[in-house]
């Protein structure tokens, strides 16, 4: 295009955004304007998509995004910018500043993909071969005492024991804090002299300090604890180096965060998600016991959400104790849970299989096959819970796997297996229930997710040239 419609196609822009006043910044990437507007509901999105030119628009994450293509969207900004007089932005300045705008579920939604998304394929890898020591363990197949299944539970388990590690440095680069020092928090909460929190049914230890009493158990596999304390540590550790001169910072601040940050961790954040677990699971059992079908909905609608804070473990001591119970004598909890972990990993595949942007789909197909494995932490927060709504369909997914699976009462023998892995525990008689359980759990989840799949779902947030030129494409036929 000339000079003199680009000027046009800015002069046709600017009233229906809004007015120049409304725009709080603009940038581009290849294909798309993304604009931060001071009020969205001044924008007319339909006029806009009528514009010489313009060839898609739609909101997504904070921004406005108009699609124009390879080129026209190169002269459309640098028109924009100088009629406007506001000053160029980066793409990601522009991100940061949508972010702002965005609702506290959803700002808490990205902090935990942008902290898990790094972490997932350590556990991608581990869920995939846990399940393969499932199998192996459940048929036989090796020896227990072999080297190679000695070997492969190691490889299994790794990711999982120093999971806080992982997530403490993660989450450390995210909060602005020193992500080495957030790995320290996370050793911390999983040193050897705490007992391993998939043991804590046999006991564990407590100390008293000053009064206090600390229970001396480690946080292997949880995410809120490690994450709300190394929230804490970042905010330390900024608050100290502005106080403290710049000659001591090297010694004196990392040496006053792990410190102060330890104790809060042990005195206060631990105890009080020790708490919320116990609470959460004398709730689950009173529930269960007084009305089951009711119970296998809100348990298999809410066990997404549960792990997430990563109290679920406190669950296995429930199970155990229905199999050590003389008057039921079955695990009938971990159906819904396996329906629950089935669901999310519906809802990632229906993003992986329906996704046009490549990124997302390395990362959902993976994710959502580990789910049927019983592995759900890389679905949960690098896909379903990143875009929302793909989460809530398999809440709902869960809900009625839970329902089914309740309602004709399946029953396991153990603990700790679900998903497909999960087939070899069920108790005889029930394998065909449980199957079909999984069955409604996974097509439920999938069919929602899919017909609820977000525009940033499907076309990316990356704003590659190769994913507008599609959506371009199909909005000009």
């Amino acid at each position: 295009m000339n000079v003199e419609q680009v000027e046009q196609i800015v002069q046709q822009l600017l009233p229906i955004l809004g007015g120049q006043e409304n725009i709080a910044s603009a940038a581009h990437c290849a294909t798309r304007l993304r604009l931060v507007l001071v009020d969205d509901s001044k924008v007319d999105t339909q006029a806009i998509t009528k514009v010489e030119g313009v060839k898609g628009c739609f909101n997504n994450a904070g921004q406005l995004q108009v699609i124009f293509g390879t080129g026209l969207v190169n002269q459309v900004h640098e028109e924009l910018t100088r009629v406007t007089g506001i000053s160029e932005a980066s793409k990601s300045e522009v991100t940061d500043l949508a972010a702002k705008k965005l609702n506290p579920i959803q700002r808490l939604a990205r902090t935990l993909s942008n902290i898990f998304v790094p972490i997932i394929p350590a556990i991608v890898s581990a869920g995939l071969l846990m399940g393969v020591l499932g199998l192996m363990k459940t048929y036989n197949w090796v020896d227990a005492t072999s080297s190679l299944y000695i070997l492969f539970d190691m490889f299994s388990s790794a990711a999982f024991i120093i999971l806080p590690v992982l997530i403490g440095f993660s989450a450390a680069r995210e909060f602005g804090g020193n992500p080495f020092l957030g790995a320290v928090i996370g050793g911390i909460m999983t040193h050897p002299a705490l007992t391993n929190a998939w043991g804590i049914a046999s006991g564990y230890q407590h100390m008293d300090f000053l009064g206090l009493d600390i229970a001396m158990v480690g946080y292997q596999g949880t995410v809120f604890p490690i994450m709300m304390t190394v929230w804490f540590m970042s905010k330390l550790e900024r608050s100290l180096r502005k106080v403290v001169p710049h000659s001591l910072d090297l010694i004196v601040v990392p040496f006053l965060t792990i410190i102060v940050t330890g104790f809060v961790a042990m005195l206060l954040i631990g105890p009080a998600g020790r708490i919320l677990g116990d609470g959460i699971s004398w709730a689950l059992n009173a529930l269960y016991n007084q009305a089951g079908w009711l119970a296998g909905l809100v348990f298999g609608g809410t066990y997404s959400m549960i792990v997430i804070t990563g109290i679920h473990h406190s669950f296995h001591a429930i199970e155990a104790g229905l199999l050590t119970n003389a008057a039921i004598g079955v695990n009938f909890l971990l159906p819904i849970w396996a329906a629950a972990n089935v669901a999310q990993g519906g809802a990632c595949l229906a993003v992986a299989i329906r996704t046009k942007d490549a990124p997302i789909k390395s990362i959902a197909t993976p994710a959502g096959l580990s789910c049927l494995l019983g592995i759900t932490e890389a679905a949960l927060f690098g896909i379903n819970l990143r875009f929302g709504k793909p989460f809530v369909a398999a809440l709902v997914g869960g809900a009625l796997g839970g329902f089914y699976m309740a309602a004709v009462k399946v029953g396991m023998s153990a603990v700790g297996l679900t998903g497909l892995p999960g087939a070899a525990i069920v108790v005889p008689g029930d394998l065909s229930l449980y199957l079909i359980g999984m069955v409604i759990a996974f097509g439920v989840a999938f069919a929602i997710s899919w017909v609820l799949m977000p525009e940033s779902a499907i076309w990316g947030e990356s704003g590659d040239e190769a994913v507008g030129d599609e959506q371009a494409a199909r909005a000009e036929v």
